[in-house]
């Protein structure tokens, strides 16, 4: 249940950062509004997946590595961001290192 709470968390951040950039700094309130909505259900669902006993090591990694790949992706395929080829192994290294974390880190 706790990785159930984790991908909700994971999608809410991603979702309410996408927001973020569509409010345009907050220029378009309700869609900064609606940002914030997003970030606090990925708080709650976060604070859940820890509740369920998943160590805060592992939780932590997992949120922001997923989030950082997830949203750097959509950078790419919905605003055309730009993606060199350091930062591609960025996001390899970053995956590499949840993956350390998750085999090595503890559970409670």
């Amino acid at each position: 249940m706790s990785y159930l709470y984790l991908a909700i968390a994971i999608i809410g951040e991603v979702v309410g950062t996408t927001l973020l950039k569509v409010s345009d700094g907050f220029s378009r309130l309700g869609i900064g509004v609606l940002s914030l909505l997003f970030y606090g259900v990925c708080f709650i669902a976060l604070s859940f997946a820890l509740k369920q006993g998943m160590g805060l090591n592992v939780a932590y990694a997992v949120w922001s590595g997923a989030g950082i790949v997830l949203t750097s992706l959509i950078g790419v395929l919905i605003w055309h961001e730009a993606m060199q080829p350091v930062h591609m192994l960025g996001l390899v290294l970053i995956i590499a290192g949840v993956i350390v974390v998750n085999l090595f880190g503890s559970t409670h």
